[in-house]
């Protein structure tokens, strides 16, 4: 594991106690170079004194110079807080040159005692370290900006933290068309609305924290950026490190590699004690040649450096080009996972899938696969997320927003605790109509199944115009696990869904329901006392047709351990009620940590699949926590069920 090695001069810039200004800091420093000459600035912290009446140490931004990069000399207050929106504080600055201009972004602190809503940026932007043109920035809580040192998409860019005081902050994108835009309220307005568009996914546990660290830098693999990641940021045994992630060139907003361990940790004694002890925050970072110069805040006391091999670092984080074989040859028709599983994971940083994204319905359409899943926010509310594949194993896109959210009141909790919500979908395609059934719940009564549908055209074209959910079981009955598909036999449709302990199944001649009409039918299959089935089935996804019947996968709940397992029915085409085979033992079950463990344990539980060139690609959740894919050909599946070898 690559990491930051110190420069053995640590601290390279300290305090000036002869400076009342700098007496206490001088730390999180930043620089840029031009032609031979390095500037850095970097916030300074003075000893007590009165400022608006309160006896308190003030922040402001210092700067030093070197001929070296490591040698700072001539501190001078570059500076201070003068007006309203930052009369508290100027701190922590990141500094780029960006056509011949000098942008210093740095947090701006409005009101005494500090809380977030006085917790914004500012920007000062010189030629000369001599005069500035200072501006407020964010209308929200935001620190540690920084702007790109040249264009993005055409366009002016910069990194930024938002909700650093209200965590878990995130790190975004912005874009701006005209460099005022950087200034304008109208501009953040908008951006900061469509916040869940602009961020960077980093956050590996909620309880963490991230921070920009320096401004982003170009390399020939993309943008490199230095950032803080803080683990157990919540509670009072915070762990500081220095981070890298590499970024798109050309669409920041993508990863293409990171660490997943700190390449800097506090060890060193001037990291250990100081203001605030056991920090290390990167606030600057170069390269020349293949070194690369971090510079960092210890302490909140002092700025320091540490080097490593850029190569190196890149290598360590790039992503490999893995390539992953599906070998069948001992699959005896059983699903086979994707060794590159999970294929989706919450992103952290979306509070309406922090808790998890599981559960997939999927349905293909031109050769894409269009994956409809389960997200779970912090508080427990279930909407559902949508992703794409064009080979099924790849999630070549995943929308940073639901698709489909609560709307009625039998599906939205009354109170502020507990799970509800929009419940496992399951995805069909009747006429030219997507069909969406899934569990309705609303914290209080029993889970029902609901209903609602959307057209083709407007779903592939992301016009989200579902219409009016309808509830379609009995109030007061625990009825989940359901589906419709269209039967065989002219104006049918096939429902299947779970009561009690058994899946059922009622044929209608009609998609709609009266108010006082909901799913009954009769059972179609039971739980097994002596087999792996033994205490509970569902559906998986909904049946296909095949050449031999339709094929329905299932879940059935083993006792001991309480375990999700996954089988396989074959039932009559032009009988659907009809049972022609079912599997005697699981064609899948849980195995991998991301199974085993999660929200709820021991868990594989597909929602959805589809055929591609004879083989069956099978999504599902793990754990309550993860979407993964398994698959196995449709041929080896049929013989398994019929007995064939």
């Amino acid at each position: 594991m690559i990491t930051l090695t110190r420069n053995p001069d640590n601290p390279i810039l300290k305090p000036n106690p002869e400076n009342a200004w700098e007496a206490d800091g001088a730390f999180n420093g930043c620089v840029v170079k031009k032609d031979s000459e390095y500037h850095m600035v970097y916030r300074a912290l003075s000893r007590p004194q009165n400022h608006q009446g309160i006896t308190m140490k003030v922040s402001s931004i210092g700067y030093a110079e070197s001929q070296d990069g490591q040698n700072f000399n001539s501190h001078k207050l570059l500076f201070g807080p003068t007006e309203d929106w930052e009369i508290f504080g100027c701190e922590d600055p990141r500094i780029t040159l960006y056509e011949g201009n000098y942008y210093i972004c740095y947090t701006a602190l409005s009101v005494y005692p500090f809380a977030a809503y006085g917790i914004k940026l500012g920007l000062a932007k010189t030629r000369d370290f001599q005069t500035f043109e200072k501006h407020p920035v964010t209308t929200f809580n935001s620190k540690a900006m920084a702007l790109f040192p040249e264009k993005v998409q055409g366009k002016m860019a910069a990194l930024l933290t938002v909700h650093t005081d209200l965590p878990p902050a995130k790190i975004a994108l912005a874009l701006f068309d005209r460099i005022e835009d950087i200034w304008a309220p109208y501009f953040w307005e908008d951006w900061y609305e469509n916040i869940n568009e602009h961020t960077i996914p980093l956050l590996r546990d909620i309880r963490d924290q991230v921070e920009l660290g320096a401004p982003p830098i170009k390399t020939q693999d993309g943008w490199l950026v230095i950032y803080s990641y803080i683990k157990n940021y919540v509670s009072s045994d915070k762990k500081f490190g220095i981070e890298a992630v590499l970024l798109d060139k050309d669409n920041p907003r993508k990863v293409l590699g990171r660490t997943m361990e700190p390449l800097l940790s506090p060890v060193a004694d001037y990291e250990l004690q100081g203001e605030v002890s056991n920090i290390v925050f990167p606030s600057g970072g170069l390269i020349e040649n293949d070194m690369l110069s971090v510079y960092y805040g210890a302490a909140d006391t002092v700025t320091c450096l540490a080097i490593c091999s850029v190569s190196e670092l890149l290598q360590s984080i790039r992503p490999e080009n893995k390539t992953f074989n599906i070998n069948y040859d001992k699959s005896d028709g059983k699903l086979v996972r994707f060794e590159g599983n999970p294929i989706i994971s919450s992103v952290l940083e979306l509070d309406w899938q922090a808790a998890g994204t599981f559960n997939p319905g999927a349905v293909l359409n031109a050769g894409k696969v269009y994956i409809l899943y389960r997200a779970q926010s912090r508080d427990g509310t279930s909407t559902l997320g949508l992703a794409t594949s064009s080979d099924g194993l790849h999630i070549d896109e995943n929308l940073d927003y639901p698709v489909y959210v609560p709307r009625e009141d039998f599906e939205k909790r009354p109170h502020v605790s507990g799970n509800s919500g929009c419940e496992d979908p399951r995805l069909t395609q009747i006429g030219d109509r997507y069909y969406v059934v899934y569990t309705a719940y609303n914290g209080v009564s029993s889970p029902r199944v609901a209903m609602a549908s959307i057209s083709v055209d407007d779903f592939l074209k992301r016009r989200w115009n579902w219409d009016t959910p309808k509830l379609i079981s009995l109030s007061g009955v625990d009825d989940k696990d359901a589906c419709v598909v269209e039967g065989k036999k002219p104006n049918t449709y096939l429902w299947f869904h779970r009561l009690g302990d058994s899946i059922w199944l009622e044929i209608t001649d009609h998609l709609s329901f009266n108010e006082n009409e909901f799913l009954a039918g009769s059972v179609l299959v039971y739980p097994r006392s002596d087999k792996w089935d033994n205490v509970k089935l569902g559906i998986a996804g909904p049946p296909f047709e095949t050449k031999e019947g339709w094929v329905l996968f299932y879940h059935g709940v083993s006792q001991p351990g309480s375990i999700y397992k996954v089988g396989a029915l074959l039932l009559d085409l032009y009988k659907p009620t009809k049972v022609l085979a079912r599997t005697d033992y699981p064609i899948f079950e849980p195995e991998m940590k991301y199974e085993l463990e999660g929200q709820v344990p021991n868990v594989v539980f597909p929602c959805g699949q589809v055929v591609i060139s004879d083989i069956i690609y099978a999504y599902y959740g793990g754990g309550d926590k993860v979407v993964g894919v398994a698959t196995v050909p449709l041929e080896g599946l049929l013989n398994k069920l019929l007995g064939r070898k």
